[in-house]
């Protein structure tokens, strides 16, 4: 690549895959598709909570991708991340990219109120320092975060998975409707409402502090007599998405359905969805989500993978060939 710190693109060498702790089975999914194997790396924490890492095999000179996302435990995850990375980059690898589905402390992306970090900033020069010459990443919570990074990368979006399934689902949904569970997603919700020809709808709150509390205010648009499709980039606590079911059961919507990008699922989220009257969740697999959490949903979830569309990205950016063009763009 030109202006890399490593070289030009033609020496970048084969694949080599590494996968954290975090999302395993996302990052064999990508290696089959790759029609590879991920490469040999032991991981040890030791009994002071310090991290070990050693690669298997040399990786000079290859074009090395780590997959690891940066969920819950977010600071195991994210220190393996960069540890990993610190390791390919003292090997001496031809080029380190990060491929991060989820991003950690991606909220905390701008000065909202006095003597607060933009953490999002820290996360994204740690990255750099640690030896990364390029990233991956889904669905970032806010576009200006592309800006924290002193590197390239390709910020990917879910909407690509998520539109065809989207179409094939309102087929059978009686007059839908749109709903964004606040005013933040509305620009991603107008481009999924437009996708679909379905009016779109807005649910407007106002977050009360620094506790994940927020308050619904009002329901601008009409769902009365509507099957109402709710869209957000991410569930953590799930008291949006709470208030924004009940708002439109309050306003006489039909049934409801949920969709959202990345299963963060705090503390007791997954049961407050699995009580919620929704007829289907849809997500996608940026983060991995526990044997315990996916029974309380039953049949009316559905997980919808990256994996393909990660693995062609991996495959293009090592050729050279563009990314833009799997979209048209």
């Amino acid at each position: 690549m030109a202006g890399s710190k490593k070289g030009s693109s033609s020496l970048y060498g084969d694949i080599r895959l590494f996968a954290g702790t975090g999302s395993p089975d996302l990052a064999k999914e990508i290696a089959d598709y790759l029609g590879t194997e991920l490469c040999g790396i032991d991981i040890h924490e030791f009994t002071n909570e310090n991290l070990f890492v050693k690669l298997h095999k040399s990786v000079r000179g290859q074009d090395c991708y780590v997959i690891q996302t940066t969920s819950s435990p977010v600071h195991r995850n994210l220190m393996e991340l960069l540890i990993i990375a610190q390791t390919l980059m003292l090997d001496s690898a031809g080029r380190i990219t990060l491929v991060f589905p989820y991003m950690c402390y991606g909220r905390s992306d701008r000065k909202d109120q006095p003597r607060v970090p933009i953490t999002a900033k820290l996360v994204a020069d740690m990255m750099v320092v640690a030896g990364a010459d390029r990233y991956i990443t889904m669905d970032l919570h806010a576009g200006q975060i592309q800006g924290f990074f002193d590197i390239p990368g390709d910020v990917l979006s879910a909407y690509h998975i998520l539109k065809p399934y989207l179409k094939e689902q309102i087929k059978s949904m009686t007059d839908p409707v749109l709903l964004t569970a606040d005013l933040g997603f509305a620009k991603h919700g107008r481009r999924y409402a437009q996708a679909l020809d379905i009016p779109l709808s807005f649910i407007e709150k106002r977050r009360m502090d620094n506790e994940d509390h927020t308050e619904a205010l009002n329901l601008i648009g009409e769902v009365r007599d509507h099957d109402v499709l709710i869209i957000d980039d991410e569930i953590d606590t799930g008291g949006s998405i709470c208030e924004a079911v009940t708002e439109a059961k309050a306003n006489g919507a039909r049934d409801v359905y949920v969709t959202f990008i990345h299963p963060v699922l705090s503390s007791n989220a997954a049961e407050r969805l699995a009580a919620l009257p929704v007829k289907h969740f849809t997500t996608t697999n940026t983060i991995p989500m526990p044997d315990d959490k996916l029974k309380l949903f039953g049949n009316r979830l559905t997980i919808l993978s990256i994996g393909p569309l990660l693995g062609e990205v991996i495959k293009r950016a090592n050729e050279g060939t563009s990314v833009g063009a799997m979209f048209n763009e």
